[in-house]
């Protein structure tokens, strides 16, 4: 919310200077974000009015302007596009400073001698505008001081509001809070009804319920199309970041800044017949004041001219009703729109506009009527006219009504540590516009129709301190025992989780959970995707169904920044549509590309492929010391290359997947090279087993090699499942140490080494033992994996 400071001023007197104001409005939840000073250091800067001007004979783009300044005239060469004889603009006099620093001097350019400078309004720290020459209104008083004139100096102030506080988007609501944290009361605004000079009206009709309970609606006609805003009128709104348009408009935008109630104005010689309200038809377009031609569906609400669209709700009005340089009659509309009914309907559309700000965070349902009638005196007032009876349609059932809250003594002092004077208390609700009744235990407290956010006793206790001031409560140490939180030794800590991969060379990302629906249906993750109903943007639309394609878009950012060698990781929850409510998972994921190793001296250079991402996941799913029970089984997910990826199983049950990415995603993800990752649920790999001592075995351990022949396509899982089924706890650790595949072998098959190691706990094995265990494990390999003895 942008606003200029004297027309706060306006509204609620106080003796506070403009640093005061600004620190104590930032004190009461307001946070200002930034002060903007304008028209300081503007003496010697007066109105003037060109009278002449002459083309400069040794500059194409300068001219020679004859100046009234009030006292006489001057000779100024002037550069500005815009000057012309008969404008009205600032001239700085001789011996001015500018806010720029720009001492002002008799000077000679080109030749030709100037006395002063007529100046833009970024040149006297007014407005960014510096195209041209300020022009001003015809009517300016020539020679009177420019500050005087235009009101100056002031300030813009900038608040940056929390979506609660829908009241403070306006002056008159701003100023309340105002009132209340300095001590004093708002001023008095005065709105009598206008006089009715004309019988037109517009009947209006209300089908859309508690979406719109309030309609109210005016003709004014006799407009004269020739009026133009007045002076005070667009500074007020150029200093609170509007641009005037037109009399009309600059008028709706007025009072919606003032008071906080949009309206919107219909040319009446465009409208046929009743004006309605009610919910938008499926597949129903209207053409916007932006020009644009919009699709509409059942959640949008329509104001309808004889069941025609002719405005979107509480967003937008349309084009073919709109108020143009020729408008005389106008029907001027102002309403309340539920924020249910508004609320995401311009994000859906791609827009944003100003009145939808306000009414998806709610606007006092009392408001029509009188911001009608302050718009109305206005027109008339500037424009002429006559003003026809006010149509009004009310459902009273569907307004919302402010329903008491009890603000209770002993919970006020409770909560805040510190006794606030009963006193204190009901000038702070009061001066807030909250209606008060003293009870037995406090106050019985009504808020106003404009305070949508308070509606339990915690929000009065809000009210009372950020008033009285949070620096006046004092600070204390908590009180009482807290008790201390074991970790469980069945659960690892995410933290060992990400310690674990940090110290392998990953880093930690945290990515978006939301994503664009394009993005999964890349990916072929879009099954069970939750969309969002009020999306942050059309790229932010659906809940992440899977780590992996933030973690690759994150790799990609960094792959498009020169870093070739990227490795991360990430935990995060992943969602999934339920029966119910969306179902969470959390899980663990990483994805790597570029070389296994940091560039080194010590290790040749090596591509990272799918056994290093294995590996990674194999020591995660150690930390929790069940290093059995896993199985990898090729994967066939369509992200994944085929026959380089593989699902990763624990006791039987899928649990995530490790490999390398599909060419063809990789392809339409512009990345070139090989990408690695896996992504598993977390809480497999957090449980764990109680740990439990088992003794050392005092006898000697055995040692045979054998190596077998087996087919090319068996795993070595395979034989190593066998080899466990067959010796169980006898075999304390089986592994390879030679691999070999060429001339002496059949096509089509490899030899496999092994060592294994055999240990009882009970005695010592002897050679009869090992050799039948060995005859054992030959006969389980031939018999479950068609596995020989290489000769």
């Amino acid at each position: 919310m942008k606003f200029p400071e004297s027309w706060l001023r306006e509204h609620v007197t106080v003796a506070a200077s403009r640093d005061e104001l600004a620190a104590r409005l930032t004190a009461i939840g307001l946070e200002v974000e930034e002060v903007t000073p304008l028209g300081e250091g503007l003496d010697g800067v007066v109105v003037a009015e060109i009278l002449a001007c002459e083309k400069h004979p040794e500059a194409d783009r300068l001219q020679v302007c004859r100046v009234d300044a009030g006292g006489g005239t001057v000779q100024i060469v002037c550069g500005a596009p815009n000057a012309r004889p008969g404008l009205k603009a600032p001239l700085a006099t001789i011996g001015a400073t500018l806010p720029g620093g720009i001492a002002i001097k008799a000077a000679r350019l080109r030749g030709v001698e100037s006395f002063g400078m007529l100046c833009s309004a970024k040149e006297l720290g007014i407005d960014a505008d510096a195209s041209g020459l300020m022009e001003l209104p015809a009517d300016a008083p020539v020679g009177a001081p420019l500050a005087t004139y235009l009101g100056l100096p002031d300030a813009t102030i900038e608040l940056k509001l929390t979506p609660n506080r829908a009241d403070c988007f306006s002056v008159r609501g701003i100023a309340f809070d105002v009132a209340a944290a300095l001590g004093a009361q708002v001023n008095p605004l005065d709105i009598a009804p206008a006089a009715v000079d004309s019988t037109d009206r517009v009947e209006v009709r209300l089908d859309a319920g508690a979406d719109c309970p309030r309609y109210c609606g005016r003709v004014i006609e006799g407009i004269d199309p020739y009026a133009v805003s007045p002076l005070w009128l667009t500074e007020r709104l150029k200093r609170s970041g509007l641009r005037p348009i037109s009399l009309l408009v600059d008028v709706t935008n007025y009072v919606m800044l003032e008071l906080g109630q949009p309206l919107h104005a219909f040319d009446r010689d465009t409208l046929r017949g009743p004006v309605g309200v009610r919910r938008a038809r499926a597949g129903e377009t209207l053409k916007l004041l932006d020009e644009r031609e919009v699709t509409l569906d059942e959640n949008f609400l329509l104001i309808t001219d004889d069941d025609r669209p002719v405005a979107l709700a509480g967003v937008m009005g349309g084009w073919d009703t709109r108020v143009t340089a020729g408008t005389t009659r106008v029907f001027l509309e102002s309403a309340h729109f539920a924020p249910a009914a508004v609320i995401g309907r311009a994000r859906k559309l791609g827009m944003h506009t100003d009145a939808s700000h306000r009414f998806e965070r709610g606007v006092d349902p009392t408001l029509p009527r009188q911001a009608l009638e302050r718009a109305t005196a206005l027109i008339l007032e500037i424009a002429g006219g006559r003003a026809g009876p006010v149509s009004e349609a009310v459902l009273t059932g569907h307004l919302p009504q402010p329903a008491p809250v009890r603000l209770r003594r002993a919970r006020l002092a409770r909560i805040l540590g510190v006794s606030v004077a009963d006193a204190e208390v009901e000038r702070i609700l009061r001066a807030l516009g909250l209606g008060v009744e003293v009870v037995a235990d406090g106050w019985s407290v009504t808020p106003p129709p404009r305070r949508f956010d308070i509606a339990i006793e915690e929000d009065l206790i809000e009210e009372v301190v950020r008033i009285h001031g949070y620096d006046a409560i004092p600070t204390s140490k908590p009180a009482g025992e807290l008790p201390l939180a074991v970790p469980s030794e069945t659960r690892l800590d995410e933290g060992v989780l990400r310690r674990h991969l940090a110290t392998r060379d990953f880093q930690e990302a945290i990515c978006f959970a939301f994503l664009d629906q394009r993005v999964l249906d890349a990916w072929s993750l879009q099954a069970g995707a939750v969309a969002l109903a009020n999306p942050l943007s059309a790229e932010l639309g659906v809940m992440r169904t899977a780590l992996l394609p933030g973690l690759v878009e994150a790799l990609r950012h960094n792959r498009a920044r020169q870093q070739a060698r990227v490795r991360l990781f990430e935990l995060g929850r992943v969602f999934h549509a339920g029966d119910a409510a969306p179902v969470e998972t959390r899980r663990i994921a990483a994805v790597a590309c570029g070389t296994a190793a940091a560039e080194q001296w010590g290790e040749a250079r090596r591509e990272i492929d799918f056994y290093d991402l294995k590996g990674e996941v194999e020591s995660l799913l150690a930390l929790g010391g069940r290093a059995g029970g896993v199985r990898f089984v090729p994967a066939s997910e369509p992200w994944l290359h085929p026959g380089r990826a593989a699902e990763v199983l624990r006791d039987g049950h899928r649990i995530g997947w490790v490999g390398h990415l599909h060419p063809a995603l990789l392809k339409a993800l512009d990345l070139d090279g090989e990408v690695v990752g896996f992504e598993l649920d977390l809480d497999p790999i957090q449980a764990r087993p109680l740990p439990q001592a088992r003794p050392l075995s005092r006898f000697p351990s055995v040692r045979r090699d054998l190596a077998v022949v087996v087919p090319e396509a068996t795993p070595w899982e395979a034989l190593e499942t066998s080899l466990r089924a067959a010796l169980g706890e006898q075999l304390r650790e089986v592994l390879v140490f030679d691999r070999y595949v060429g001339p002496g072998l059949e096509a089509g098959t490899k030899s496999l080494a092994m060592g294994l190691i055999l240990q009882d706990v009970s005695r010592t094995l002897t050679d009869h033992d090992a050799d039948r265990a060995m005859a054992a494990a030959v006969a389980a390999m031939e018999r479950d994996c068609g596995a020989r003895l290489r000769g």
